[in-house]
């Protein structure tokens, strides 16, 4: 899995573009029951003692009365909401008072939102932390169900908010406390062209729970209880392919073939699963109107189709100067023409060996917080004063890593699965870039805190960018600088051209989904065409490396987000030039930008910083910085 992994949030394949549904069942999913702790092996000693995330600032356990208390009145506030207002919302608009009537409304709307978002990341973050314990996996989907059915009450308020006319609205909008939401309620609209009638909306809704969401779980479980077979030892997912970045090239190569080997052995069952949610995607999309497969994640994401189009034409047309180039030298370091595809995340023969432990790895990301924006870093810190991260490898724990933003009454978690690498340490400031920016925009309120995906990415990859950089100026050897700067070039490289290569495969497999079934041989052809396109002469694909796309959970919670990290990663290479020749003032700047959150659009946010994501030379720019980095290592060699 890249460094890449997971994300700020998984959401689900959304049927229902006109309702935000991020409370009700796009939560990734963590930690234990009745906030006991998950069986655990202990940390490794060398990384030092591990954070684990405590929940009770959400409730204090799966059995917890506030639980039950709040799934109540969810289900009476919901109904209570929906008696108060269907069919009124014209009428009440129109009034002379429609604005001050209206503005109540949302606000009650908004709080709704907030409690079930609470409930919701609870149980979400609980599975996550264990996803294999039965009473956990029960929780986990009898609170979905709860939350599913509940909300069925509120679907008519988004719909008749859209079906409003322009003019009616628009008036309603001139008073002060309808005027707070007007960011919400635009967004809102430009999902009117794809939102059916209000009988469809609940069909949509309500099968979700038997639908995607279903298929969502069964990946997870799936997943989870997978165990490879390494050196005679039963492993899960996570360490297995933490192997894959260990100095011993045989242990690579046998956690590679441990994972061919499995990922045949259930090969059955995930193509089930990508082509079932493929089916379902296209089926959703074809009666919203959809045109093209990405199109419902363009719209979510607020940005244009032709914006994406540009980057992933730059980013393809430079993987001859970016992957196919690193990779050649990579080689050589390895004195070898070719690597194959497991050591192609193997540590370089010239850098530094050893665990980074826990404590050290805070204080490198704290120290270069603290030298952009004290507050960025006081921000930060409460993570870990505060028990909001969730750091060791465990059975039945999610892999990967996020930043959970819950509900903005409460706060971030972030889960990581630290194993002491030195891609775990930027793996942390991704998620604490993620979590700062959470915890700003938290104050624009639930329906305006989230980011679209396209700007969540900034935050956490500028925080990478932030550890990187404090990392190279205080680097003395100058082997120790080449093997930073070759780090940075890979983690880069997993961060655009991998994902540019996943999008490519997604875009592949749902296109050719609308003409039938694909067996997973034919996956499998797809995702090894597109691997070898984006790696490159210098990367040997050995067999087994065809079923690899089973473990990539983007492709099932979250179709086409993985633009998002080659969209906010080009991005930040623009933004840090701009912060490297800025005057004072900069870092207030980008904190007001990652505090406005979802209220403005991103061409807004960028414009103080005199950038535009739509001039095609754009993410040239971006992919620069990278291929500069390649030319200094060449230089080096």
């Amino acid at each position: 899995m890249t460094s890449r992994s997971t994300s700020t949030l998984r959401k689900p394949n959304s049927s229902k573009p006109a309702v935000k549904a991020k409370s009700l069942k796009s939560s990734p999913k963590s930690q234990a029951k009745n906030q006991i702790k998950s069986p655990a092996k202990a940390a490794p000693a060398k990384t030092g003692k591990l954070p684990e995330w405590n929940l009770t600032d959400l409730y204090g356990g799966i059995d917890a009365p506030e639980v039950a208390h709040d799934l109540a009145k969810m289900d009476a506030d919901c109904v209570a909401f929906e008696t108060d207002y269907k069919g009124k919302l014209a009428e009440g608009a129109a009034r002379e008072d429609g604005g001050k009537w209206l503005a109540e409304a949302v606000k009650r709307y908004e709080a709704i939102d907030d409690l079930a978002g609470r409930l919701g990341s609870f149980a979400g973050l609980v599975h996550a932390g264990d996803s294999v314990d039965p009473a956990i996996s029960k929780f986990y989907g009898d609170v979905s169900e709860r939350l599913t059915a509940a909300s069925t009450h509120l679907l008519f308020f988004p719909l008749e908010l859209n079906r409003l006319d322009d003019a009616v609205l628009e008036k309603a909008m001139q008073a002060e406390a309808l005027a707070h939401y007007r960011p919400w309620i635009e967004d809102l609209r430009k999902d009117k062209p794809y939102q059916l009638d209000d009988r469809s909306e609940q069909l949509f809704h309500e099968k979700s729970q038997t639908g995607f969401s279903a298929w969502n779980r069964l990946f997870d479980q799936t997943i989870s209880a997978l165990r490879f077979k390494v050196a005679g030892k039963e492993l899960a997912i996570e360490p297995t392919l933490n192997l894959l970045q260990d100095r011993d090239g045989q242990k690579r190569k046998a956690a590679a073939e441990a994972l061919a080997k499995t990922f045949k052995a259930n090969e059955r069952t995930f193509a089930l699963v990508t082509n079932t949610l493929a089916k379902d995607k296209e089926i959703s999309d074809r009666w919203r109107g959809f045109q093209d497969v990405a199109d419902s994640r363009h719209l979510s994401n607020r940005v244009e189709r032709e914006v994406v189009d540009a980057l992933v034409t730059s980013v393809r047309a430079a993987y001859p100067k970016l992957s196919h180039r690193y990779y050649r030298l990579k080689a050589g370091w390895f004195k070898k023409k070719k690597l194959p595809h497991w050591d192609r995340n193997a540590p370089l023969p010239f850098a530094p060996s050893g665990v980074i432990a826990w404590p050290e790895a805070k204080q490198m990301v704290l120290t270069a917080y603290r030298g952009f924006s004290p507050k960025m870093a006081e921000i930060a810190e409460r993570f870990f004063t505060d028990r909001w991260i969730d750091a060791p490898v465990r059975p039945g724990k999610a892999p990967g890593a996020f930043s959970h933003p819950t509900t903005p009454s409460a706060h971030p978690y972030v889960l990581m699965n630290y194993q002491g690498k030195p891609r775990d340490v930027m793996t942390l400031a991704h998620e604490l870039g993620h979590g700062v920016h959470q915890v700003l925009a938290a104050k624009n309120g639930a329906l305006m805190a989230p980011t679209p995906l396209t700007l969540a990415e900034t935050a956490s990859v500028f925080g990478e960018m932030l550890t990187f950089k404090r990392l190279l100026s205080q680097t003395k050897s100058s082997k120790q600088r080449q093997a930073l700067l070759a780090g940075k070039v890979e983690d880069m490289i997993n961060t655009v051209v991998r994902q540019i290569a996943f999008y490519s495969f997604e875009r592949a497999v749902h296109t050719e989904r609308k003409n039938g079934e694909l067996t997973a041989e034919r996956i499998g052809q797809i995702w090894l065409s597109v691997q070898g396109e984006s790696l490159g002469p210098a990367i040997e694909i050995k067999p087994g490396y065809e079923n690899f796309w089973m473990y990539i959970p983007h492709f099932i919670h979250s179709p086409f987000y993985v633009y998002a990290y080659a969209f906010g990663d080009c991005l930040v290479n623009s933004l840090y030039a701009v912060y490297e020749h800025a005057a004072e003032g900069f870092a207030e700047r980008y904190l007001d930008m990652l505090a406005a959150g979802g209220t403005k659009h991103y061409s807004e946010l960028l414009a103080p910083f005199g950038l535009d994501a739509k001039d095609p030379k754009f993410w040239d720019g971006g992919l620069s910085v990278i291929s500069g980095m390649i030319d200094e290592l060449e230089a080096m060699d």
